[in-house]
């Protein structure tokens, strides 16, 4: 399909995006932001790298130092960063902020770099460059249990876009006999674990409950969504963290005046997008939506006779917003038909003596042949259609 490479000389776990490639992660970012404007984020775009001293405060550095990249400059000490989440705390200390703000949500399609060992790299599924659909929530603790629930229905909403409708839920929870393993209190962990668990219920989706399995800064929920194939995969995640608000002294200003430690909450819908198109991919079979397929439609003129025409209705479908592609090869019709099935281009337009005649042409559907002859208007209409 001539989306991506892995180049030695690059690098191992380092992808590069073709041209085709490039499209798909586009249609699913510009996606992703409208979406999550609409649902009360911020987007915010933050920096590769970051001092040393940035990750020492968040504890990565004791933590992942053989995950990181780091290097000195001009007798500095920098980490290209491994995540984003000390980047979106430093936005939202740039100044105090008030219990009438919150909560805050900062999204970010953020590029993270991570040391991962070369026997484990594999494809697009375990890279060591990779975009995350990343975001943090700053909020109450009043304001929890709300935010997971609406949590909850946009990773659905979101899943649904990509034709994934069935999942199962993990609630990630501290082992109680061992505390000493977990920061926060008790009381905090029993707060937020509750949440999380009566979010999930209210939301009607049955979870299993991992016990002990709980990171050392929170409890989290899992979403593994199932493809065509019944293998689960990982996406969605949401998790508390009672270790980040306390390094950085991460506060608001209480309707009493004084200053309380803020309740943060990483998410991700998608997970690494590198990863999530991989999973599409293969959930698809290749077959990719009409409205994530790199080309939409392929314009084949019958013989040189209709090159012109096809070059028309070409150049009218990409006036109409279609990605359309012009095949005006000299190799026979039957070849160029037989290449665009598999290159798994959802429509195909064929511009014959009659089709120019008429100014139609004849369209045919990637797995169901011919579907009749529409005029360029009317094949716009159905690309629409199936876009939305």
């Amino acid at each position: 399909m001539d989306l991506f490479s892995i180049d030695e000389q690059v690098g191992t776990g380092l992808i590069l995006w073709h041209p085709k490639g490039v499209i798909i992660r586009n249609q699913i970012r510009d996606y992703w932001e409208r979406e999550h404007q609409k649902n009360g984020y911020q987007l915010v775009c933050t920096p590769h790298i970051a001092r040393q001293k940035l990750w020492e405060t968040s504890g990565h550095l004791d933590h992942y130092k053989q995950n990181m990249y780091r290097f000195t400059k001009d007798g500095e000490s920098y980490v290209v960063k491994p995540m984003n989440c000390p980047f979106h705390i430093q936005i939202y200390k740039t100044k105090p902020r008030s219990y009438k703000e919150l909560p805050i949500r900062y999204a970010e399609w953020g590029t993270v770099y991570r040391c991962e060992r070369s026997g484990t790299l594999h494809g697009l599924m375990r890279v060591r460059g990779f975009t995350q659909d990343d975001a943090h929530i700053f909020c109450t603790p009043d304001q929890v249990e709300g935010e997971v629930q609406k949590l909850l229905g946009f990773a659905q909403q979101m899943l649904a876009r990509f034709e994934f409708t069935e999942y199962t839920a993990h609630l990630s929870t501290r082992d109680p006999q061992q505390p000493q393993e977990y920061m926060g209190s008790e009381r905090k962990w029993k707060t937020a674990q509750k949440a999380l668990a009566e979010a999930l219920k209210k939301r009607n989706m049955p979870y299993t409950e991992m016990l002990g399995e709980a990171v050392f800064y929170g409890p989290k929920i899992d979403l593994n969504i199932v493809d065509a194939a019944d293998r689960e995969w990982q996406c969605t995640t949401i998790q508390f963290d009672f270790n980040l608000p306390k390094r950085f002294k991460i506060q608001y200003i209480g309707a009493d005046g004084r200053e309380h430690e803020v309740v943060m909450i990483h998410r991700a819908m998608l997970g690494a997008i590198e990863r999530f198109v991989a999973i599409i991919i293969e959930h698809c079979k290749g077959n990719l939506p009409v409205w994530l397929a790199p080309t939409q439609v392929v314009v084949l003129p019958l013989t040189n006779d209709q090159l012109s025409f096809a070059e028309k209705v070409h150049q009218e479908l990409l006036n109409r917003a279609v990605r359309s592609e012009l095949d005006g090869d000299t190799s026979t019709i039957s070849y160029r038909i037989r290449q665009a099935e598999l290159q798994k281009t959802p429509y195909m337009a064929i511009c014959g003596k009659k089709e120019a005649s008429l100014g139609k042409v004849s369209v045919r559907k990637h797995g169901a042949g011919n579907i009749g002859l529409m005029t360029v208007e009317e094949l716009v209409h159905k690309l629409t259609n199936e876009n939305n």
